[in-house]
């Protein structure tokens, strides 16, 4: 119990009557860039996604499709998975290791030594509604532009199901087939501006800044450059009571 109101203190808070800038100052303070680093190579740094910050303040949170690759092989000397976090003239990069993941979800759950971080509010994702305000802060083009936090506001568009309608069979992919096993559940469809590097942003009330879900994947028209130069605004998010089962489970 001690331990909950330790975590409990670390909780940035949105003041009451705050504006929307107030909120995304509070929300940057959580949100990390998620990637790997070698002393080998030029750049040392190489950029994978967006994590964020929960639990007890040294955990993070991201898409299990972001770490997949990083996470099921063995921890190298020469190259290691890290979160990353801007400061003043320089980036902070810290060594994570897995805590957790649910790839049926697309979430991974990592954990970090060292001083804790503020983590970010989970919200009630049961209660989001078509219309709602919402925000994401996250990294997008990470690896063009820069580990700078940008903000993206939008609404809900939609709560869906995650299995859509396939036109043919050969659209079939190991990842829907997983998601029709374990059954299907509903997502948050978004109309927002997201791009590459937004995997794993959080997605949060733009009054209150609790967070409702993950960003995890974007609708593409056309080929994948597109995603870039013609953004289709359309974005679905994984709910966040899904991160919360994943740090409740033993």
């Amino acid at each position: 119990m001690a331990g909950l109101l330790g975590a409990s203190l670390l909780l940035p808070a949105v003041p009451a009557g705050a504006d929307f800038p107030d909120t995304v100052a509070v929300i940057k303070r959580s949100v990390v860039a998620v990637g790997t680093v070698s002393p080998t190579r030029n750049p040392r740094f190489r950029f994978l996604g967006t994590g964020f910050i929960v639990g007890n303040g040294n955990q993070v949170v991201t898409n299990a499709h972001v770490v997949a690759a990083q996470l099921e092989s063995s921890t190298s000397e020469d190259e290691k998975l890290v979160i990353a976090a801007p400061g003043v003239g320089r980036v902070f990069a810290r060594p994570v290791t897995k805590e957790a993941a649910d790839p049926d979800h697309d979430l991974a759950l990592m954990r970090f030594d060292g001083p804790p971080m503020p983590p970010l509010r989970l919200g009630d994702s049961n209660l989001a509604r078509d219309g709602q305000d919402i925000a994401l802060t996250g990294f997008p083009l990470g690896a063009t532009i820069g580990i700078t936090p940008v903000t993206h506001k939008g609404i809900i568009s939609a709560i869906t199901p995650v299995g859509q309608p396939l036109a043919s069979a050969k659209q079939l992919d190991n990842q829907i087939l997983r998601r029709l096993a374990v059954g299907n559940y509903s997502v948050l469809q978004l109309d927002i501006v997201s791009y590459p590097g937004n995997s794993g942003s959080p997605l949060y009330d733009a009054g209150t800044g609790e967070v409702l879900g993950v960003l995890n994947m974007v609708f593409v028209k056309g080929s994948k450059e597109s995603a870039i130069s013609t953004p289709s605004g359309i974005s679905y998010a994984i709910p966040v009571s899904f991160v919360k089962a994943l740090l409740a489970a033993p």
